[in-house]
Order: C-alpha cells, then structure tokens, then sequence
C-alpha cells in the first residue's frame, strides 16, 4: 500500500494528483528559490501565510501557502511524504474527492494557526498541514474502517502517526497548529469522502488503466503476487528503515 512499485510512467499515469502536486512544489521551488525570478519570487511573497493579513481581508493566504516551502529540503521532504502516502489515498478517493480532501486539510490547518493568533506577524508556509490530513483519514480508516486498510499498514500509520506528532513538537521552527488542525480536517472529513471507498490495490489499478485488450487484463493475478513476494519483502524493511532514519534525525535535531 505505501511501497511504490510503479514505473515513473506508471506513477505519473496512475496518480496525476499526487503526480502534480509534486510538481507544483517543486516548479514553485525553483523558480522563486533557485532562479530566483521576480515574478516568481512576488508569487511567493504575495501567497505567503500572515495572520495578520489575513485579518486585514487577504483571505487568499488560507489557501496558497499550502503549495509554497521554505527551501529545498522542506519541499523535499513534504513531497517524499506525498508521494510515499498519497497515492494509495488517490486510487480509493478518486481524483475530484482526494483534491477536496487535500484542500480541505490544508486549509483547516491555516484557519486554526489563524483562529489560535489572528495577530501575528510570522510568516507559516507548506503542505504539511495538507499531508497531516493524509495521515487524519488513515487514522480514521484504522479505528472505524478497518476493511479499507490491513494490520500491517495500520501498525506503519500508527508508528507515522506518533512520530510526525513527535517531530511537530520537538523540532524547530514547525507550525504546530498547522499540522494539529489539518490532522484534524482530515479525520473530520473521512466519514464523508471515505463512502463507498475501495482497499488500494495496485493489481486493479494497472488492470483499469490497461487497455481492454492488453494481454494484461488475462494475466493470472497469482503471478503478481508471486512476482512481488520478493520486492515486498525487501520493501518491508525499506520502510521501516525510514521510518527509523527519520526518528533518528528527529532526536539528532533536538539534541542540537
């Protein structure tokens, strides 16, 4: 569910959400970060969430901060999370319903930092709070809709779960409210989004994005799997070694 196996190709194709997003992240990055480029770079002071100017009417600053980073590396790893995440989310939601649930998320995360201190002057960008709401319909699914997701995968949430807790509240210069509020959207908005949801299921995915007469489509399913026991195994152990490295940089990033 959350070990990427596709091909590029088969990722752009399967999950063009997810696909853009990335996309917008990263082409945003380089354009008013690395190029530096004027307009890009008055994009980004205009998109920029400040409370404060959100209380003066720029309500529109509730929304594109989502879509900006603070550098390479917050980019990066806001979309490592995505691309790690989101797509099993896309296939079971569909497109239109995974962006409602995207947006909503992230825009709940910058209506609590706004509601908590609509004074303030610090700037808060990223799509942490958006992801945070990933996280918040996989918690949800794991406590009321445990036959959209298996143990294993809920024990990875749960782990994910605690640990992006644990680096909002110890690592520096994180907008906490933004993470606890687009958790919170996520969960809030999963009754709704979640109905007549599907399990991920990858087989069926490069099954409906086939043509009808692929030779695909009359493969046995069981050759998959015996295909994949191998890569699944391996890819068991590379997960969990994230998910360790990144509790590891997390206490190195206390520590200092």
């Amino acid at each position: 569910m959350f070990l990427r196996t596709e091909s590029f190709k088969e990722f752009l194709r399967f999950y063009p959400v997810v696909s853009a997003l990335v996309g917008i992240h990263f082409a945003l990055w380089l354009l008013a970060d690395f190029l530096q480029l004027g307009f890009a770079v008055d994009l980004k002071q205009w998109g920029i969430g400040v409370n404060v100017l959100v209380l003066n009417g720029e309500y529109w600053r509730l929304i594109t901060p989502i879509f900006l980073h603070a550098g390479f590396m917050h980019a990066v790893f806001n979309s490592f999370s995505l691309v790690l995440f989101g797509p099993a989310l896309e296939q079971m939601l569909g497109r239109v319903r995974f962006i409602v649930m995207y947006l909503a998320a992230g825009i709940a995360g910058n209506i609590g930092t706004f509601i908590v201190n609509p004074d303030a002057y610090y700037a808060h960008l990223g799509a942490s709070g958006a992801i945070f709401g990933i996280f918040g319909v996989y918690l949800f699914m794991v406590l009321f809709q445990k036959h959209l997701i298996d143990q294993a995968n809920a024990q990875i949430i749960i782990v994910i779960f605690a640990l992006g807790l644990f680096m909002t509240f110890t690592r520096p210069n994180i907008n906490v409210l933004g993470h606890l509020f687009g958790l919170i959207g996520g969960f809030a908005i999963a009754p709704a989004i979640l109905k007549n949801a599907r399990p991920f299921s990858l087989w069926q995915v490069r099954t409906r994005h086939s043509n009808r007469d692929s030779d695909e489509i009359s493969f046995n399913p069981n050759r998959w799997k015996k295909r994949r026991f191998g890569r699944g195994k391996i890819g068991k152990y590379v997960l969990w070694g994230i998910i360790i490295f990144l509790a590891l940089f997390a206490l190195v990033n206390r520590s200092l």
